[in-house]
């Protein structure tokens, strides 16, 4: 965990290793012990290649190495990944506190890094499990905000809506999940975990995750919707053609319809490049060379409508004047939705999506930043108008930002008033990491804080007032 602390006009800088049992025991034994995403355990020296084979049947051990996040439940703050652990530390000195293990408290086998947090505190997520009938399913939990008696908030959790799954034996894989003020939104894209390679590969030689990742482009993406304030799934099917997806950027409702804005990959070429920089297997010289696989990112907005009938089919049911995004139903009854693009360059993404949360998560809204990824490096920091789709950029020659962080001005009624925070790691530099500090409006540099430390570029954070 990295901490840039601001404080009477000097900023700190302050950074641990969260003591997960994945760690401690790596650092203790001198070697993987846990499998991780991309990175197999290594094999323990003092056994026999029989003792190595009949400990494989003792059962899948899942890491909580919790790389990806950090976000707060009640008072508290959990640092995350996406299995069904999380880790509570302590913000101020980054202290690892405690580990607890979600499947212990609800139906799920993992949760993603992304919750939604409402503005009264209330944390909701969702996370693949079993349902009824051995099939699987995905799971909307919901954890209260701060409780006057001062309990558990986590202990608290509860399933409010679950969502079918369109294969039995292949979840998929799932990074993010939309909310709008009244609706949850679920999409399920080809990008799958195949079970049943994952469990038997696993238990016999031993593998990581990503070696259980596979993609159909043939069998497209659904959407599911499912109502928020009395949690009920609507059974209606929404479709479109194929792609991959981390992170949805914001959801809301307009006249009947809920609009979807997602930073999207087509599929095939998503797993591959995943697959491939996921398991450290490139270098930059290697990206260059293979730029002809690299996936075409796009930033997608998706139109839903919610009252439908039978006599629709056939014609467009998006009315809403300001997106070319359709749907149409189909003699199956099925709802097949064109999206608009809002961003669209060949190698280059729009990703790391952040927005003004606390005023527009939800809601119509008008900014987008993010981090701009140059074949998948990001180099730059991009601002994007999704209404007139102008874009505004932050870059430096061969520096490297991590997730801009969107901070509002107190008491500012602009959306886009306020600054951005990111982490810059720049190798050549004297001082190669510091804390940039944009004006979010146009992108202008207002400060940096540096320090004589190199770090990695970071995934996900917050800012805590």
């Amino acid at each position: 965990m990295h901490k840039f602390d601001f404080n009477n006009g000097q900023v700190t800088y302050m950074r641990k290793f969260v003591k997960t049992d994945a760690y401690v025991r790596a650092m203790t034994e001198k070697r993987v012990v846990i499998t991780e995403f991309g990175t197999v355990a290594y094999p323990d020296p003092c056994k026999n290649i029989f003792s190595r084979f009949f400990s494989y049947f003792k059962g899948v051990e899942v890491t909580d190495n919790c790389l990806v996040n950090v976000y707060p439940i009640g008072e508290d703050y959990y640092a995350v990944t996406e299995t069904n652990f999380i880790t509570k530390v302590n913000t101020d000195t980054l202290d690892t506190l405690k580990k607890v293990d979600l499947m212990s408290i609800v139906n799920v086998n993992g949760v993603t890094a992304h919750p939604h947090i409402e503005r009264d505190g209330t944390v909701y997520n969702i996370g693949n499990c079993m349902g009824k009938g051995a099939s699987l399913a995905y799971n909307i939990v919901k954890m209260p905000p701060t409780q006057k008696d001062k309990s558990d908030c986590v202990e608290k959790a509860q399933v409010v809506v679950q969502f079918p799954s369109a294969e039995r034996f292949k979840p998929s894989y799932v990074h993010s999940f939309g909310m709008s003020e009244n609706y949850f939104v679920f999409v399920e894209t080809p990008i799958k975990i195949n079970l049943l390679k994952f469990l038997g590969a696993w238990s016999v030689r031993g593998t990581q995750y990503m070696d259980c990742f596979e993609s159909d482009d043939m069998k497209g993406t659904w959407f599911h919707i499912a109502r928020k304030n009395n949690p009920e799934y609507i059974d209606i099917k929404y479709r479109t053609g194929s792609m991959g997806l981390f992170h949805h950027i914001n959801c809301y409702e307009d006249q009947g319809c809920i609009i979807v804005d997602l930073c999207t990959w087509k599929g095939p070429e998503f797993v591959y490049n995943f697959l491939w920089l996921a398991n450290l297997r490139s270098n930059w010289e290697d990206v260059k060379r293979n730029a002809v696989r690299a996936p075409h990112p796009e930033v997608r907005r998706y139109a839903i409508p919610l009252n439908v009938t039978k006599e629709d089919q056939g014609t467009n049911l998006i009315t809403l004047n300001y997106t070319t995004a359709t749907a149409v139903m189909r003699e199956d009854g099925t709802i097949w939705l064109e999206p608009e693009v809002l961003f669209s360059a060949p190698y280059n993404a729009f990703e790391f999506p952040q927005i003004n949360y606390k005023m527009c998560n939800g809601r119509n809204y008008t900014y987008a930043y993010a981090l701009g990824l140059n074949h998948f490096v990001p180099d730059r920091i991009c601002k994007l108008n999704v209404r007139t789709k102008e874009t505004w950029v932050w870059q430096e020659p061969d520096s490297y930002p991590s997730e801009p962080l969107f901070v509002q001005t107190p008491d500012s009624t602009d959306e886009d008033d306020g600054v951005l925070l990111s982490i810059v790691v720049a190798p050549a530099s004297v001082r190669p990491t510091y804390m940039l500090i944009l004006n979010a409006k146009d992108l202008s540099e207002i400060a940096r804080a540096e320090v004589d430390i190199i770090s990695p570029v970071t995934f996900h954070g917050m800012y805590k007032p």
